[in-house]
């Protein structure tokens, strides 16, 4: 079996490995060095010894479904096929009521988890958001609420008048778990001029998610790549993460989100190969030595690329998902329908050669599949 150093004669990337093994931390150069350098095995290698470190042979999924509030949003992100403007025929705001038969629609099913997010309501705040997880917690008391980005939070608190900190607080006493990783996109203040100029600043994000930390309740994060950005603000935008990660600790887990090109007005620009995909993943899990989990969201790449994902640094695949968001099929995803039983997540595990866990969004087990 060849081992990492047989793939090439670089004397850079022959450091890195060197590094990689000895479990050390790269730097930032060496990450881009990784993205303009190594070919594909040699990837699959580095990552999986650093997957391996840090979840073994174990893949992991959840049962959980999402709520999206509304399309309505107060930004008009340049990449987003899920903005709708008030009067919009394809526009939705729902009501706390309708939220609530969509919980009830899984009365008896045993999911662990609810997700909710969507877009930037121009006039509700944290009241209404507040009181809809209470709502929820006494509807169903055994589901984790994940709910809220850093974007939605942002406008919400600031609505309220309250600190960071005092918002967030409220919330987790009207019922938040934990928070979603949305809204980062791109950290390069450049890039974020371009693609989402009225957007909460990523200096701002990274405020919220470090406040969420503090007060107990951790988070994911995800960066958005494969438009306009380049090798070194992806670096960029995962060393800022990485930074916060050594501060606070409170990262579960990292989303890579491939940027999808249907209905938008960056259409023009397509889409990444399934090999820069598995690269993303795997320079991810390598860099992001300090943040236990990766995730592929497969509703996002679709089911094949996120078990090849497996054998890229990837070690978790999000969840049964239960046919409840829209937000990547409105984009072009081929998961028009996203929803997968506990059975087809197991074979794809299986099939990739990892051994499937259901988790709790702490990543607990749960249960632990026979391979």
């Amino acid at each position: 079996m060849k081992s990492p150093e047989d793939y090439t004669d670089d004397p850079v990337l022959k450091k890195i490995i060197r590094k990689v093994r000895s479990g050390k931390r790269i730097r930032e150069e060496e990450g881009i060095a990784l993205y303009e350098k190594a070919g594909l095995s040699l990837l699959s290698l580095l990552s999986e010894m650093v997957r391996r470190r840090h979840n073994g042979d174990k893949a992991f999924f959840n049962r959980n479904f999402h709520i999206e509030p509304t399309n309505l949003c107060v930004h008009n992100c340049r990449f987003c096929s899920y903005h709708k403007s008030e009067g919009d025929p394809e526009s939705w705001e729902y009501s706390h009521d309708e939220m609530l038969d969509m919980v009830r629609k899984f009365d008896g099913m045993e999911l662990t988890e609810v997700h909710i997010t969507g877009g930037v309501h121009p006039s509700r705040d944290i009241r209404y958001y507040g009181e809809l997880l209470q709502k929820i917690r006494l509807l169903r008391p055994d589901l984790h609420i994940k709910a809220y980005s850093a974007v939605e939070l942002d406008q919400m608190i600031e609505r309220s008048g309250m600190t960071t900190g005092q918002g967030l607080l409220q919330l987790k006493e009207y019922g938040l778990d934990s928070i979603p990783g949305g809204g980062a996109e791109i950290f390069d203040e450049t890039i974020r001029k371009r693609i989402c100029p009225e957007k909460t600043t990523a200096e701002r994000w990274l405020e919220i998610h470090e406040t969420a930390h503090r007060s107990g309740i951790p988070s994911n994060a995800t960066m958005l790549y494969g438009h306009i950005e380049n090798y070194s603000h992806r670096i960029d935008h995962m060393s800022r993460l990485r930074e916060l990660q050594d501060r606070t600790g409170g990262f579960n887990a990292f989303i890579p989100l491939k940027f999808k090109s249907a209905n938008n007005p960056m259409t023009h620009l397509g889409e990444t190969t399934m090999a820069e995909d598995l690269k993303n993943y795997a320079v991810s899990r390598i860099f992001l030595d300090n943040i236990p989990h990766v995730k592929a969201y497969w509703p996002m790449i679709g089911r094949d690329v996120a078990q090849m994902s497996l054998m890229f640094g990837a070690d978790d695949l999000d969840g049964t998902i239960e046919d409840s968001t829209r937000i990547y099929s409105m984009a072009g995803s081929g998961e028009q329908n996203p929803a997968m039983s506990t059975g087809e997540i197991c074979r794809l595990i299986r099939d990739a050669g990892f051994v499937p866990v259901e988790r709790d969004s702490f990543y607990n087990f749960i249960h632990t599949f026979a391979l």
